[in-house]
């Protein structure tokens, strides 16, 4: 049984704990209003972009002279795949659910005799990965030193991707990332980048199936031009996502943190007012007996 200093210094731990976690999910608490602003402020651009691409290839139909971005090699024998996650840790599951899902897509890949190849974007997604698929990771991304996400982050990523694609190093590209819907659920995602996928091509089609449109330059030079920006614009929301999803999950998980610190110190707290009710008690009997004995 503990003595009554190392409860004592038990619980002036677990108090110094807690402040950290009820500190940390202030701050997580703060910077989630921004980071879900920036999020939902991205979507509606990503998706209005992708329509904009969509039109323009309805219009374009079979043309040849379709970049091969959106095209594609007409082959899936390679695949990269471009997991973000967070640098840091300290957020629940957040990080371990996007690696999760990742993890399976390229066991099933390699089931099917595909070769894949990883580009990490966050330190915790790439720690996860390179346990079991350290020989597939061609490229990690470092974000530690960035305060805050800027499209210029995005965009290098994105040329990045599209210099490997001319490069002939990989036929589809998949983007894995955690689609934020509340404090308490992030969705890992999976969206193809090139070439686009069919399901989105058709979404976007849709909505904008009611306007026609006149092209100046053709059809094909715009594409060329638009199709590396909707990739990187496509990689800057998964980066304002997962940002938005790290911090609503550290909040979630500082808070948990903090409360479980709370029932901590009151068990603690009991069981030290125990012992040292008993101890008062043992003493309070030697003496009565030693007097008794006199």
């Amino acid at each position: 049984m503990p003595s009554l200093k190392d409860l004592k210094n038990r619980i002036a731990s677990v108090k110094a704990t807690q402040k950290i976690t009820k500190a940390m999910k202030m701050v997580a608490a703060a910077k989630l209003r921004r980071a879900q602003e920036a999020a939902e402020a991205a979507r509606p651009y990503s998706q209005r972009m992708a329509a904009v691409l969509a039109n323009i290839a309805q219009a374009v139909g079979a043309d040849d002279s379709v970049p091969q971005l959106m095209t594609g090699t007409g082959r899936e024998d390679t695949h990269l795949l471009i997991v973000c996650t967070a640098e840091r840790g300290l957020c629940g599951g957040f990080n371990s659910q996007i690696a999760r899902f990742a993890r399976d897509h390229v066991r099933k890949l390699l089931a099917q005799g595909k070769t894949v190849k990883i580009i990490c974007v966050g330190k915790k997604g790439f720690d996860i990965l390179r346990r079991e698929f350290a020989s597939l990771i061609i490229d990690r991304v470092d974000l530690r030193e960035v305060k805050k996400i800027g499209f210029e982050n995005a965009d290098r990523i994105g040329h990045k991707v599209i210099e490997l694609f001319e490069k002939g190093e990989f036929d589809v590209c998949t983007l894995f990332y955690s689609e934020f819907k509340s404090v308490i659920s992030q969705v890992p995602t999976a969206q193809q980048l090139i070439p686009a996928s069919a399901g989105e091509t058709v979404a976007a089609q849709d909505q904008s199936a009611s306007a026609i449109y006149e092209y100046e330059p053709d059809a094909a030079a715009i594409l060329t031009d638009l199709i590396p920006r909707n990739i990187s614009v496509q990689i800057f929301r998964a980066l304002l996502e997962n940002v938005a999803g790290e911090m609503g999950a550290k909040m979630s998980a500082m808070d948990n943190a903090t409360r479980n610190a709370g029932e901590m110190i009151n068990k603690l707290t009991l069981n030290y007012n125990r012992q040292r009710q008993a101890q008062i008690t043992k003493e309070l009997i030697e003496i009565i007996s030693g007097a008794e004995a006199l």
